[in-house]
């Protein structure tokens, strides 16, 4: 008899849609834990000795040498040079661009990277990385180890995790970190959406203080600085390794 093909692989969403499809046997779920906890755990290990960052979120999509491109490499060099790790999404486009400014500069570039069906590769310009299957582990992690978060254009990925920060903050589940948002002129329609809510009684005024908008990586750098470095006295400080740990 012929050899029975093997099984196609799992595809990355499926093991997150059989968990949102509602109760299954405590056996799957319990399962399903196990690999949320290795996978948080594995993030913690890699990220725990790269010192404090700022994420900086942005599109996929952006081509190397356009504006946005230079821009996010600026930043990231810019970053460095004030003591932080850059820590991105890991991939292509604003991300690497952000990654490339820091190892320029001498910097550490981490990267949070997520496994997705049309497969995203870890960026050229990373010092340490890791590789996500959940997006609610990788989205933790890019908010844990942060001090100040960076948003450049992007789409509805960069949206969410530009109102993960925001709500984490507003709510303080977090500190009042700075959120800098990065290309007025593209992020215009949100800034006139914001103020609408806010006329409308559905955001307070104080939440929209949470942001600034600005076109100048000299300006970005300067509120980052007065926002995170002196108000909460950053230091590039590393916890000690522990031998039993095998770290």
């Amino acid at each position: 008899m012929p050899t029975p093909p093997p099984p196609a692989p799992r595809r990355p969403d499926q093991d997150e849609r059989r968990f949102l499809a509602g109760p299954r046997s405590r056996r799957r779920e319990l399962r399903f834990l196990w690999t949320v906890l290795r996978e948080f755990m594995r993030g913690f290990r890699v990220l725990h000795f790269v010192g404090p960052c700022v994420s900086v979120f942005g599109s996929a999509r952006v081509a190397a040498g356009s504006p946005y491109y230079e821009l996010a490499r600026q930043l990231g060099a810019g970053l460095s040079r004030q003591g932080f790790t850059v820590l991105t999404g890991g991939g292509p486009g604003i991300m690497e661009a952000a990654n490339r400014g820091a190892r320029e500069a001498g910097g550490p570039s981490v990267g949070c990277n997520i496994v997705l069906n049309a497969e995203q590769h870890p960026n050229a310009y990373l010092d340490k990385w890791l590789s996500c299957r959940y997006f609610f582990v990788r989205k933790v992690l890019l908010v844990k180890y942060s001090y100040a978060f960076v948003i450049m254009p992007g789409g509805i990925g960069t949206l969410d995790e530009l109102m993960e920060a925001l709500t984490l903050i507003q709510t303080r589940k977090i500190l009042d970190f700075p959120v800098v948002v990065v290309g007025r002129a593209y992020w215009q329609p949100l800034l006139a959406q914001l103020t609408h809510m806010q006329a409308q009684g559905m955001v307070a005024a104080a939440d929209l203080q949470l942001l600034t908008f600005t076109d100048s990586v000299a300006d970005a750098l300067a509120h980052i600085e007065q926002y995170a470095v002196q108000k909460f006295r950053l230091v590039a400080r590393r916890p000690p390794r522990r031998w039993w740990l095998a770290e």
